[in-house]
C-alpha cells in the first residue's frame, strides 16, 4: 500500500526524536502511540512521563522532518 510505513525493530530507533511506537508479540499489536526515546527509557513526546514498557517496533510519524521539529520543541 502506498504511503504505509513499515515497522522497524526498536533497537534502530533514533534517540531524542518522537516516533510512532507499538508492542507486537504473540498477543498481537497494542500500545500504538508516539513516544520519544531517551536512552533506554521511552517518554511521552512532551517528556512529562515515561512508559513502563519497552516498545518492540517503531516508524516515523508523518515524515522525518516532522519528527525532527517535534524533538526540538
Amino acid at each position: 500500500m502506498p504511503g504505509v510505513k513499515k515497522w522497524l525493530p526498536i533497537r534502530t530507533a533514533p534517540e531524542q526524536f518522537t516516533v510512532m511506537t507499538i508492542v507486537r508479540d504473540d498477543k498481537g499489536e497494542r500500545n500504538e502511540q508516539p513516544l520519544k526515546r531517551l536512552g533506554r527509557l521511552w517518554s511521552f513526546p512532551d517528556g512529562s512521563m515515561y512508559v513502563y514498557y519497552q516498545p518492540t517496533h517503531w516508524r516515523t510519524l508523518v515524515s522525518s522532518e516532522n519528527a525532527r521539529k517535534e524533538a526540538v520543541s
